[in-house]
């Protein structure tokens, strides 16, 4: 499996070439960049072409890009207003949202990328079907944006009641969107079982989100710091090599000085466990 590293671990920092030219020197060949604004300002011209003239003659590739969850640079601490979701159900407040994506999308006419990575609905949300509607008409609008760009969306498991696996098959089952998805590892032990929930979406699965949790809370840990069993885990993983990267969506540690470096020693860790079929 290929290794790959999403900027949400510098999430709080400014993203320069700084921090790619760390990942690429990590031995990392694939980045996710973060889309948070006080990270990565896509409505920011210039940092937007700073990185492009970057990429351009870079080995590292971007791989994809995870779609904002926020308008503010304060991760949504300003108010509610700032909150992007594609299940709102006023439309008039969804478009603004819908919007909002595009804007993220249109990084792919300087940089291309892949997958566009994007959650259905905000962690913790209730089931409503008003919701499902709502995330379908989202969904056509940003589906066609991203494909005009040579961008795949791809739907993200994630902690709620109306996207964990069960649910995003059948949302797709309904819908007819004919989209794959990024599976969480993370997201999905909270679910209670990585294994099923791997196994439902294992045919569309086209990347992931790979980090560590204590099963109730989405901490974003190193592997090896929450309560997955990791050689399982990676022994599932693996039961589809080639599709896929490996790709760590860590949460920055504090006293943590190169976390780069600390992202190519999980790697080593995690590439190195046997499978506990092994003797």
């Amino acid at each position: 499996m290929q290794r790959a590293l999403s900027t949400h671990l510098f999430a709080n920092h400014r993203l320069t070439t700084v921090w790619l030219d760390r990942i690429w020197n990590a031995g990392i060949p694939l980045v996710e960049i973060f889309c948070a604004r006080q990270h990565l300002d896509y409505r920011d011209k210039a940092q937007v072409a700073d990185l492009g003239h970057w990429f351009r003659d870079a080995e590292l590739k971007l791989h994809s890009l995870h779609s904002p969850m926020y308008n503010d640079m304060a991760w949504g601490r300003s108010g509610p207003q700032s909150i992007v979701t594609i299940t709102e159900p006023v439309k008039s407040k969804r478009l603004d949202m819908v919007d909002e994506i595009k804007r993220a999308l249109e990084i792919a006419e300087t940089v291309p990328f892949r997958y566009l990575i994007q959650h259905l609905g905000v962690a913790w949300e209730e089931f409503d079907e008003r919701k499902i509607d709502a995330a379908f008409s989202a969904l056509e609008e940003i589906n066609l944006f991203a494909r005009q760009r040579g961008v795949e969306v791809l739907l993200e498991n994630t902690p709620n009641e109306l996207s964990h696996a069960e649910r995003l098959m059948m949302f797709l089952d309904v819908t007819h969107l004919n989209l794959n998805v990024c599976f969480d590892v993370g997201h999905a032990h909270m679910r209670g079982s990585i294994e099923n929930e791997y196994r439902l979406l294992k045919p569309r699965i086209r990347s992931t989100h790979v980090h560590d949790n204590n099963g109730a809370d989405d901490s974003h840990l190193f592997p090896g710091k929450g309560s997955i069993v990791w050689p399982r885990t990676m022994d599932l993983l693996r039961s589809a090599d080639g599709q896929y990267p490996l790709l760590l969506e860590l949460r920055e540690v504090d006293e943590m000085q190169h976390p780069a470096e600390s992202a190519r020693t999980t790697f080593e860790y995690l590439e190195g466990l046997k499978s506990p079929h092994e003797s």
